[in-house]
């Protein structure tokens, strides 16, 4: 019976579409021999999903954008709306994909599709984060959406995908920090390149990029003769990452000068150290 059925709306789908191919082939802007006005709201729907089938989502979310227009206070506006915003997404049009997701937020906010208008807003951020080297304004804007998914969303299927998106994005934004930092070190401008590692330290300690920042920190502060300060990092990741390549390295640099890693002087790390064998910090 599925297959009987599949088959019967697959074939009235091509139907339609050859119908409304009638409309314009280029999204329906020039052209057009028959006025899209005159059919219904669910025969517009089935050409966009007819445009997606064959991939071309800017065709679907003209047809779907049809829909709101023509047909504002329908249920397949409805429908039309998220399937917008999708098509707009698949188009890699994250702007107008946003602000279909934004609209169908704004007028359907307890909607079963409202998670995934969310969600599709997040991604719109997300998906055009790429190297390390960018501006990370996009980062922080993902990271805001994809919060709110979490948080107002916590039990729809999207929630998960969002946790797991938000960590990476995070470890994005330490990555930038890194980057930064290291590009100071080579250069011998030490103080710039503790505050950078400094930052990763306080607030990226559970991204991937904890161990290494504490590492440079060693190499930063010996270069500097702060020994107590090298030393604190380094007991500091002797206690968190003793597996690590980074916990070798600054073993050797510190032992190597005569130096215990050990919590010694009264620096910032010296809090940081207190909170580690007190379980608050990683």
């Amino acid at each position: 019976m599925t297959g009987i059925g599949s088959r019967k709306r697959g074939i009235a789908v091509l139907l339609l579409a050859g119908t409304l191919a009638a409309c314009g082939g280029d999204g329906g802007t020039e052209g057009r021999k028959i006025p899209l006005e005159t059919y219904t709201a669910e025969q517009i729907f089935g050409r966009a999903e007819y445009e997606l089938e064959r991939k071309k989502p800017d065709q679907a979310a003209f047809y779907f954008s049809e829909i709101e227009r023509l047909y504002p206070y329908s249920d397949w506006a409805k429908r039309g709306l998220i399937m917008q915003a999708f098509s707009y997404h698949k188009d890699k049009d994250y702007e107008n994909s946003r602000g279909a997701a934004q609209r169908y937020i704004d007028f359907y906010p307890t909607d079963e599709d409202a998670a995934y208008a969310q969600y599709l807003l997040a991604l719109s951020y997300y998906d055009q984060i790429d190297e390390v080297g960018r501006d990370q304004g996009l980062t922080f804007q993902a990271l805001q959406s994809l919060r709110t998914v979490i948080e107002r969303y916590p039990d729809s299927e999207y929630a998960r995908s969002a946790i797991l998106k938000f960590d990476l994005a995070f470890d994005h934004l330490a990555g930038k920090e890194m980057e930064i930092g290291r590009y100071y070190l080579r250069r011998e401008h030490f103080p710039a390149a503790i505050n950078r590692f400094r930052v990763v330290v306080e607030e990226f300690q559970t991204t991937s990029h904890a161990a290494e920042a504490l590492h440079r920190l060693v190499e930063a502060y010996l270069s500097l003769g702060l020994t107590q300060e090298a030393q604190t990092a380094g007991a500091i990741l002797g206690h968190n990452f003793r597996s690590t390549d980074w916990y070798e390295d600054s073993y050797k640099l510190l032992t190597g000068r005569g130096l215990e890693l050990e919590a010694t002087g009264d620096s910032w790390l010296r809090q940081i150290y207190r909170q580690t064998l007190q379980g608050k910090w990683i």
